[in-house]
């Protein structure tokens, strides 16, 4: 008799808890503007809009594309605690693109992470449907009501106008201190924009901070890392403690050696002393079987490889590495160029202690 009493009171205690979970979501839903809470990753933290990454009134010379593309939210990330038990999420969108090689969560939607255990655990990602973005998007539910520490990264290709959260009425939303060190400028081309990954996320910075703890300041440009002097200004006026750069995936050989010195030049003007961190472009697999892919790609490696030897040697503070985000079974590309989410993996572990090894000369810890 004993046991068919607990029984029925662990149903009813079952239904109770569902009862009560039900309730909360059905709750009043209260939002918040997520650029009041702590926002990371940013190169500027003064833009008018504070989901572009640069300011396209002060700063000028940017083509059409590129104009967009640094009004676009790639790289931020929100940082929060609460203990509602879902999020919803409400965007005002101005321009979304949509690369017919990126998963349309990463281009315009978001991806959540939350503290457990002093790391960074995937926690939910997702995006409204074509022609519904505006509408709320329910990013989790069903959790616990303990406070948890949030990392919510915008979307990579797309420029947002509002973004607020949404907990349940009665739960706490507040910010929390950054969660990363130090501000480290990453200027880069699609690899480090984030194309081909599947949230927002996995691009090579975002997991490289987590991993590592320092803040990397993404201004990445799809197709248009270029080694500009307008981008080397924008950099140069930055408040940056050290500089990373993948800037030899776009240019061509004659913008190499035209452009490399004085882009080093123009940026060690404002920042004496700080570290300029190059990369070389990944391989990609493109070139398999493709002789003028081959050599073509061979010949600008060539070149940066030359002149960076030329320019670590001339300038102080100059390093050059090696990334990888080559796989051994050659399966971690989406199309031949850019990596999958696995090969921004392999790529953010091969340059982490080589990284960290530099910025520690300089009492970036």
């Amino acid at each position: 008799m004993k046991k068919i009493f607990s029984c029925a009171l662990l149903v009813v205690l079952a239904a109770l808890q569902t009862m009560n979970a039900q309730t909360k979501e059905g709750s009043k839903c209260i939002y918040t503007e997520a650029s009041t809470l702590t926002l990371t990753g940013k190169l500027y933290t003064d833009t008018p809009n504070p989901y572009h990454r640069l300011d396209t009134v002060r700063f000028k010379g940017f083509t059409k594309g590129e104009n967009l593309q640094v009004r676009e939210s790639s790289g931020i990330a929100v940082a929060f605690r609460t203990n509602s038990t879902y999020l919803r999420i409400k965007t005002e969108y101005g321009t979304i693109q949509y690369p017919m090689n990126t998963n349309g969560i990463s281009a315009k939607g978001y991806d959540l992470y939350i503290r457990d255990g002093g790391k960074w655990v995937f926690a939910a990602a997702g995006a409204r449907g074509n022609g519904s973005e505006g509408e709320v998007l329910s990013l989790i539910k069903n959790m616990d009501e303990q406070m948890h520490d949030c990392l919510l990264y915008l979307p990579l290709y797309s420029e947002v106008n509002s973004v607020k959260i949404g907990v349940q009425e009665g739960s706490v939303l507040e910010a929390i201190p950054n969660p990363f060190r130090h501000r480290v400028a990453i200027f880069g081309s699609s690899y480090t924009h984030g194309s081909s990954t599947s949230r927002g996320g996995m691009t090579y910075p975002a997991q490289f901070s987590r991993s590592t703890g320092i803040q990397l300041l993404s201004l990445g440009c799809s197709g248009n890392s270029k080694l500009q002097p307008y981008f080397a200004e924008a950099l140069a006026q930055s408040d940056a403690e050290a500089f990373i750069f993948d800037s030899f995936s776009n240019p061509s050989i004659d913008e190499i050696k035209e452009r490399l010195f004085p882009f080093i030049e123009r940026i060690q003007a404002s920042h004496p002393g700080k570290p300029l961190i190059f990369q070389r472009t990944i391989r990609r697999e493109s070139r398999n079987f493709n002789e003028g892919a081959e050599k073509a790609e061979s010949s600008r490696i060539e070149v940066a490889d030359s002149l960076m030897k030329i320019a670590c040697k001339k300038y102080k503070d100059v390093y050059y590495i090696y990334p990888d985000a080559t796989s051994p079974d050659h399966l971690a590309s989406v199309d031949g160029v850019h990596p999958s989410n696995y090969g921004y993996t392999l790529w953010a572990k091969s340059i982490e202690k080589k990284v960290l090894r530099i910025l520690r000369k300089y009492g970036i810890r």
